[in-house]
């Protein structure tokens, strides 16, 4: 298995998992919105690797986009969690600097 399917899945699950434990378990977090907008900057960039072309791309972000939006909605089942939309206004704008880093990338990979 390549390393980018690994980073890729292994990323994903340890965002899920941060974003859907309850707040009890966490600790006291400086700046949530930016670790929103890093964690999914991160899987852009490793789902990026995949993309053949731009449009391929945009797909990617729009489905990680949607994966975000769920994450937030399932939140609302989890003790001490709520959906929130500055939260997925940090994780589009993770995703869209990531998009347009891994897009300017594309020519050179």
């Amino acid at each position: 298995m390549r390393w980018e399917v690994v980073a890729l899945i292994a990323t994903g699950a340890l965002v899920s998992f941060g974003c859907l434990v309850p707040n009890r378990y966490l600790p006291p977090l400086p700046n949530d919105k930016l670790l929103h907008f890093g964690a999914f900057a991160l899987l852009m960039l490793l789902a990026g690797r995949f993309a053949s072309d731009g449009g391929m791309l945009a797909a990617i972000a729009v489905l990680l986009l949607i994966a975000g939006w769920v994450i937030e909605c399932l939140q609302n089942w989890v003790p001490g969690r709520a959906f929130s939309w500055p939260d997925l206004a940090a994780n589009a704008a993770g995703i869209a600097c990531a998009g347009l880093l891994s897009a300017t990338l594309m020519d050179f990979f």
